[in-house]
């Protein structure tokens, strides 16, 4: 159990400062704007799905988690 809780604590910390860094404005220029991402607008009707931004977010995340298995 006593690993367990410093993963928790780890992953906490982890997403609390990619929380500060989101709101601090860090990446807005190029998050969720990536070449790949699709977006479509006609008229009135957008639809947004950011498939790489995604993708990198999920390398990112398994990479880290990865190094911690370690």
């Amino acid at each position: 159990m006593n690993e367990l809780g410093k993963l928790l604590v780890i992953v906490g910390l982890v997403i609390a400062a990619i929380g500060v860094l989101l709101w601090t404005g860090v990446g807005r220029g190029w998050l969720g704007r990536l070449p790949g991402d699709v977006h479509y607008s006609r008229g009135n009707f957008s639809f947004y799905f950011p498939i790489v931004t995604c993708l990198l977010l999920s390398l990112l995340l398994t990479l880290i988690l990865w190094l911690f298995r370690k």
